[in-house]
């Protein structure tokens, strides 16, 4: 059977002529269509052959593609550091799950309609949608291991190609080819049903729980906090908040209402408090270590949230400090190594300024500190984030000298990862992290020893990072995402 199935003819779905389209909501509409039609096709031509049908064709379907071609430069407004294109010349992107993305992807229309002056084409693309990702969208579906099934299954159906599914264009090494669009968003849409089918599999919650203002955390006691604030809200009818999720997709929505747990916890548990307009915050227990941190921000980019946080616990390098002081990063050592490859460590990773006054704002709103009395509990510097949690059993000259060097007030192996990759997206980031042990001066991170710090500190620790998201979710997205994040040649889709 397998070699009767090498050169089978190609079957595809029917697909309708590109059309323009300078209403927003209907361009959207059109790539629902488009999307529906192409994934529907795979899961019954696939369900078919799971039936026993023997596959007498192969299928392909395709994902479909926004498309803008320009012939004069835009005037658009210098402040904005989105939703215009660099220059004259066509512009396409591919797509994917419009359904889960309609908010975002009406706003980046209208910006281009807007600032372009004309409208957007919307069809078919070239590129293949593998079934792997089609069947995301039927639940009673799998694809089985390769040789389980009585024909080869990429001899009938695209599968993954990791060759193309890259971060090229947030790399800004993407390297222009003639007569082929350039792009026109920064993921492409086998580069997003990737991430999403991560997402599932790290957090155990589905893509359309998560918020727009992401929280990340390096302590389970941060996950009981945010259940209690949670149904806080969710028993204050004018909170705005909707429901709790939690992992395993389950939905809270009483404030008195029982969690089920679930049989495996996943290996980076998330929840949700949310907003009918997604503007809720999301909390991310990352666990610890660097390779985590990106794992994550790798994959919740895709979502194109407006802001991430990181709020853990750190090691406080000066004597001055105390356990529960926190610290405002506005500078990174970057010593966790994850991102060498694609963020070169000479790269500078800017303090966001709208960022640093909200993280500030909420410390003094929580704490009761003010101006100057700040400095009684809160410093600003540099955060070293390092791959070796046992740092402190190295020979001390080397990594001491470094940290002095540069500044450093404090030390974990998260932040600057998660702030590298901010950069790196373009997503607005920021790091408040809180004391919890000083190891150059004798108070190791011991059993017994934080107990009486993590009862008082934790709570108000993840309060202020929920005040933070919350004046951020109040500022315009136009001013939030800095166009300190963008490069020469950026892509008009935020």
């Amino acid at each position: 059977m397998n070699g009767m199935t090498a050169n089978l003819p190609v079957r595809t779905p029917d697909a309708p002529e590109a059309e323009l389209f300078s209403n927003p909501k209907a361009a959207v509409q059109r790539l629902c269509e488009l999307y529906e039609d192409a994934s529907t096709f795979l899961i019954d031509k696939f369900r078919d052959s799971l039936e026993g049908n023997p596959p007498a064709e192969r299928y392909r379907a395709f994902y479909p593609e926004i498309k803008i071609t320009t012939q004069s430069f835009a005037k658009i407004d210098s402040r904005l550091s989105f939703g215009h294109v660099a220059q004259p010349g066509t512009y396409a992107t591919t797509v994917t799950r419009p359904d889960l993305f309609r908010n975002y992807l009406e706003q980046q229309i209208r910006l281009l309609v807007d600032n372009h002056g004309v409208s957007v084409q919307i069809g078919v693309s070239c590129t293949p949608m593998p079934m792997h990702f089609a069947v995301a969208n039927a639940a009673d579906l799998i694809v089985p291991q390769e040789g389980a099934m009585e024909f080869t299954l990429r001899d009938v159906f695209d599968v993954p190609d990791l060759s193309t599914t890259n971060d090229d264009i947030v790399n800004g090494t993407l390297k222009e080819l003639p007569d082929v669009p350039e792009p026109l968003a920064p993921f492409t849409a086998q580069r997003i049903d990737y991430s999403l089918a991560r997402l599932s599999h790290y957090t155990a919650t589905a893509a359309e729980h998560f918020q727009n203002h992401v929280l990340f955390t390096n302590y389970q006691f941060y996950v009981e906090e945010f259940e209690g604030y949670a149904r806080q809200m969710l028993a204050d009818p004018d909170s705005g908040y909707t429901g709790f999720v939690s992992t395993g997709n389950h939905v809270l929505k009483d404030a008195n209402g029982e969690i089920p747990k679930t049989e495996k916890t996943p290996q980076m548990p998330t929840y949700h408090l949310t907003r009918e307009d997604g503007s809720g915050i999301t909390l991310v227990n990352i666990g610890v270590g660097p390779s985590n941190a990106k794992t994550a921000t790798d994959h919740i980019a895709v979502l194109r949230p407006h802001a991430w946080l990181m709020v853990g616990h750190c090691a406080g390098l000066r004597n001055t400090q105390s356990l529960g002081d926190f610290v405002l990063a506005h500078a990174y050592l970057r010593e966790d190594h994850v991102l060498d490859d694609d963020l070169p460590v000479w790269v500078p990773i800017p303090a966001l300024a709208e960022i640093q006054i909200a993280l500030e704002k909420s410390v003094a709103e929580v704490t009761q500190f003010e101006g100057f009395d700040l400095k009684r509990i809160m410093r600003t510097g540099t955060v070293a984030t390092i791959d070796n949690r046992n740092w402190e059993l190295r020979d001390q000259s080397g990594p001491v000298q470094r940290l002095s060097q540069s500044r450093a007030i404090a030390l974990d192996m998260e932040s600057a990862t998660i702030a590298a990759n901010g950069f790196r997206f373009r997503v607005p980031y920021g790091t408040l992290l809180c004391v919890s042990d000083k190891p150059l001066h004798g108070e190791l991170k011991l059993p017994g020893m934080a107990s009486d710090f993590y009862k008082t500190q934790v709570s108000r620790h993840l309060l202020i990072g929920i005040r933070a998201m919350e004046h951020l979710r109040e500022m315009p997205l136009e001013r939030l995402h800095s166009r300190k994040l963008r490069s020469f040649a950026e892509t008009a889709f935020l």
